[in-house]
């Protein structure tokens, strides 16, 4: 599985960082959600690398996003 944000729509509400901290955090610079340094794909706050089965938590936090950015694809 890999995740996408669309971090320009993101309203930082923290849903997703809560839910599942192990793959997001909440930028420091413009608060909006990201990847995980450890999981980004090539530098890419936005993109994820292909995760481990064990990180079940990212389709939670796509679930309970209010804006809907994150999106999966398996």
């Amino acid at each position: 599985m890999k995740v996408t944000i669309d971090r320009m729509q993101c309203v930082s509400c923290g849903s997703c960082w809560d839910t599942c901290p192990i793959l997001f955090v909440q930028n420091a610079e413009d608060s909006f959600s990201e990847i995980v340094p450890e999981y980004q794909e090539k530098g890419d706050p936005a993109t994820s690398i292909i995760l481990p089965d064990t990180i079940d938590c990212a389709r939670d936090a796509a679930d309970l996003c209010p804006a809907a950015i994150i999106t999966i694809v398996e």
